[in-house]
């Protein structure tokens, strides 16, 4: 595909051929390992290999985006194409905006299909590690849309903020519903069932803000803003505390 996306297509773009490089580092996160202190030994270093390799080879790696001009904008609330999103201290945290960009990213089925299978046949060591590929594997995937985002943005004289998803920082999960009414993930194979869990499991949905005026974090990771106590994937601290 073209490195030029155009960051307000009105109409959902499907982006296909994307590059998805894999940091170890992070796989290994999703096994429980802390880095700087757990020192994975060769057998699990092989294992992480072999799963790789198989990961590469499974996976689909897909995204669709839209951008929807904004109609409003509050400090905990944003409203577009008709929709309400309520995410909380958003208009602190992106600044005024002129439109918002929802997405939806994946690596596809059969990566999850051949850990089921793996499951199956009581391959456990290799069906975690193949899991942990694909987490990371997505994780990559959503950073690199949001980086081609921000590039294109800079040409066009506009920012584009870090992404957001649901589940996050207080934006409630079920405000899946919305994201999908603004950019559906049918169109990569991706469904949303009643419960606002998306298949195929390894998807990433997500929201940027765009406009002149957009706040852009540059040392961002979701986790600076997910204050879910005593979380084992945490990569950075929390910026603030909240007591529930």
């Amino acid at each position: 595909m073209s490195e030029v996306l155009p960051v307000r297509s009105p109409e959902p773009l499907v982006l296909e051929g994307l590059p998805v490089r894999i940091d170890p580092d992070e796989v290994l996160r999703f096994q429980g390992y802390k880095k700087g202190i757990d020192v994975p030994t060769d057998d699990v270093m092989a294992l992480f290999d072999e799963a790789l390799a198989l990961g590469e080879r499974l996976m689909e790696p897909r995204c669709v985006y839209r951008a929807v001009p904004v109609s409003g904008q509050e400090a905990g609330h944003i409203e577009a194409a008709g929709e309400q999103l309520r995410i909380p201290h958003i208009g602190r945290l992106w600044g005024a905006l002129t439109s918002v960009g929802a997405g939806v990213c994946t690596v596809g089925q059969p990566l999850e299909d051949r850990v089921r299978a793996l499951f199956d046949v009581h391959e456990l060591p290799l069906a975690v590690m193949l899991d942990s590929v694909g987490s990371a594997a997505v994780e990559s995937l959503a950073e690199h849309v949001n980086d081609l985002l921000c590039q294109a943005a800079i040409a066009e004289g506009i920012r584009v903020t870090n992404r957001i998803s649901p589940g996050y920082a207080g934006w409630d999960t079920a405000q899946q519903r919305e994201l999908f009414r603004l950019c559906p993930g049918t169109s990569i194979g991706v469904a949303l069932n009643e419960a606002c869990f998306m298949t195929p499991v390894k998807t990433i949905s997500f929201l940027v803000g765009i406009g002149p005026e957009a706040r852009v974090d540059h040392y961002f990771t979701q986790c600076r803003r997910c204050w879910m106590a005593d979380c084992a994937f945490r990569r950075a601290p929390a910026e603030r505390t909240v007591h529930r």
